[in-house]
């Protein structure tokens, strides 16, 4: 086969449920786009060399998983068909994760940021069932029109708004030629099955948790001696002799902070060490990611700025950290106003200068002001994160903090909104259909070999 034959324009990932559910919306869609694409990019192009899908190009006797994993590490850019079914499915999850490590992958090794990552959607997706790596993804532009974004496309097929929906072919088409002319980098063999992907989501944060690993533990915090010294002040909680004897949430019915934290993190089959922070901190996180481990930050807002844990702090705070999560609770007694308050919290942006930007990040690897109700879900999705983020690093796909893929930097102008609307009420209702004269009658049904049920292994698969 030659070279521009094993380069796809795009991979074409998509829930099995939805092809098998409708599959004359999907097989429209899919050649639709390609034939659309054949339009923009000129006759030279044979059809082969434009999409790859597995209904179409696997073959008897093909190792299926050998074959997807050759094909998303080549393809020029991959289109994923956003749906319900497709977040809830194990190797949409792998093609999403795969796809999206080779993007940054690209980013790291040349600076290039290529949006290759083209979401579309085709049913609409509750917020709370995307995972957040999803969400910095842009999903949708002003020119592919309000009843795509509220509905999604399969809504614009089942209701005949042929113009709205040959509008969105044309916006991801050019999408997709304008991405696949700055030539991504290739992505070495891997085990497509061994990747662990963002989604499905867990029902529970435990039950992403279930894969025994080592957290370190660092914490920074006050001591008894030193609350004495202040003439007795107990603000920021209860302190003891060690940094690990510190309590922020009303004491004596909860445990030490430190105990907590290893409490939720033992709970869930891993393994946890504590140690206090201290000069060379920067070194300690460094060795950690090397040994394949991720690190967790307590720090005690009180005491963030002060002489023992600044000049730590501050080396974390310059330095590229990106399986290490810090968490700064806000006590029990702590001011919830006033200049006191004020000036507690204008010490700890101080010290972390570059991740306070973070603080509302989805990514939930920098989080302040930390309450006893949510700290042990920050702590659980924090380590989630960062696990994620190791997994990255295990498959050399490099880290440049996520957001450098789909309508991002240097593509389409971005949304105000990133979560996928939930879907309209009722369980038959959709947009109305396209009125007027200019209604015409949709493309054709079918145009290639789409018959065949997708090979994608076991059915249990769900994919």
């Amino acid at each position: 086969m030659e070279q521009e034959q094993q380069r796809p324009y795009f991979f074409f990932s998509y829930a099995r449920r939805d092809y098998e559910a409708e599959d004359a919306f999907v097989n429209q869609f899919y050649n639709d786009l390609r034939d659309e694409l054949g339009r923009l990019v000129g006759a030279g192009v044979r059809v082969e060399e434009l999409a790859y899908r597995d209904t179409e190009q696997l073959r008897l006797g093909d190792e299926w998983a050998e074959k997807l994993a050759m094909m998303l590490g080549r393809s020029r850019t991959m289109i994923a068909l956003y749906s319900p079914a497709y977040f809830t499915s194990l190797y949409c999850g792998k093609e999403w994760t795969a796809f999206r490590g080779r993007v940054r992958r690209h980013h790291e090794d040349t600076g290039e940021l290529i949006s290759a990552l083209v979401p579309v959607l085709w049913e609409p997706v509750a917020p709370g069932e995307l995972a957040d790596e999803v969400t910095k993804i842009q999903w949708a532009q002003p020119d592919m029109g309000e009843a795509y974004a509220r509905y999604g496309l399969r809504a614009l097929l089942r209701t005949a708004q042929s113009e709205a929906y040959e509008q969105v072919v044309r916006v991801v088409a050019e999408r997709v030629r304008d991405a696949a002319a700055r030539r991504l980098g290739e992505l070495p063999e891997f085990d497509l099955g061994a990747v662990r992907g963002y989604f499905p989501p867990p029902s529970a944060p435990e039950a992403t948790l279930s894969s025994p690993g080592m957290v370190r533990l660092f914490i920074a915090a006050g001591r008894a001696s030193e609350a004495a010294a202040e003439g007795g002040s107990y603000a920021g909680g209860w302190y003891g002799a060690r940094p690990w004897h510190w309590a922020p949430y009303h004491p004596p019915t909860h445990p030490p902070l430190a105990a907590r934290a290893q409490q939720v993190i033992t709970a869930a089959g891993h393994i946890t060490t504590l140690e206090e922070v201290e000069n060379g901190l920067g070194g300690k996180l460094d060795q950690a990611r090397e040994d394949s481990q991720v690190s967790i930050l307590l720090v005690d807002p009180w005491v963030a700025g002060g002489e023992r844990y600044r000049a730590a702090l501050r080396e974390y705070d310059d330095q590229n950290h990106p399986v290490t999560g810090v968490m700064v609770p806000t006590g029990s007694t702590d001011p919830a106003d006033g200049p006191e308050r004020d000036v507690l919290w204008a010490g700890v942006r101080d010290v972390f200068r570059r991740n306070w930007l973070r603080r509302s990040d989805l990514e939930h690897l920098f989080r302040v002001k930390v309450s006893r109700e949510s700290f042990e879900s920050d702590l659980t999705i924090m380590v989630t994160v960062a696990q994620n983020k190791l997994m990255d690093d295990n498959l050399d796909w490099g880290d440049d903090g996520g957001d450098a893929f789909g309508f991002g930097p240097g593509g389409a102008p971005a949304m105000p909104g990133l979560a996928i609307p939930a879907a309209p009420p009722g369980p038959r209702q959709g947009p109305p259909a396209h009125p007027g004269p200019g209604r015409r009658d949709l493309p054709h049904q079918s145009r290639g070999k789409d018959d065949a049920v997708p090979l994608r292994g076991d059915e249990q698969d769900d994919h």
